[in-house]
């Protein structure tokens, strides 16, 4: 599935919850010129479906764009509509996974324990967001025995440790206040600090 490919492929998701809806485009440019290539877009977010609607339509090609905090089918249906590529959960919903899979899309439940992530991998899931993520020894003893199922830790992932994940066995990230504060101020000096918090997440996760 070339949604799931260019996930595994780019494996850093920019959560974006709660940003000034005036401000996504620029918003969007500065983690694409920072190298970021995956945005969630939080449904808890100030009119999410529409910006999912529209990043999808300005960035195509360029950005794939999901919905975030998907809590029942009702969410997916509307992300689904919006034009989200993939379906981000805290939490394991199987009606969820189905509606995702139905229509052609990745999906992405959360879970924490080993029964919940083995649950949602045996129901469908492509990804499984380990949220919330203590560290990466969590990530690598889950694995253990779970070594076929791939996750992405969320929550706690940032520059510094992003590696340790990764060697853990993680094949993708949510990244959200490391990298898309919602409490800083967004103004001209905001895009330019973004773009680089973006590189310097990649770096790190390539190094």
């Amino acid at each position: 599935m070339k949604i799931l490919s260019q996930i595994l492929d780019h494996k850093i998701v920019a959560i974006l919850r709660g940003m000034p809806p005036k401000e996504i485009m620029r918003i969007a440019g500065a983690l694409y010129d920072g190298g970021i290539r995956i945005l969630e877009i939080t449904l808890n977010s100030e009119d999410a479906l529409s910006l999912i609607e529209q990043l999808s339509h300005t960035f195509k090609y360029r950005l794939l764009i999901g919905a975030g905090t998907v809590l029942n089918t009702s969410d997916a249906a509307n992300a689904i509509d919006a034009g989200a590529a993939f379906l981000i959960s805290p939490s394991l919903d199987i009606g969820v996974i189905k509606i995702t899979k139905d229509a052609g899309l990745v999906s992405i439940p959360g879970a924490y324990t080993a029964t919940e992530i083995l649950t949602a991998h045996n129901n469908g899931a492509d990804i499984v967001k380990v949220f919330p993520a203590p560290d990466a020894a969590y990530i690598k003893n889950i694995l253990a025995p779970l070594s076929h199922i791939r996750v992405m830790p969320t929550g706690g992932v940032d520059a510094g440790n992003i590696k340790a994940f990764a060697v853990a066995g993680a094949v993708a990230f949510g990244i959200g206040g490391a990298l898309v504060n919602s409490k800083t101020i967004v103004d001209e000096n905001y895009f330019s600090a973004l773009k680089d918090r973006a590189e310097k997440l990649i770096t790190a996760l390539n190094g």
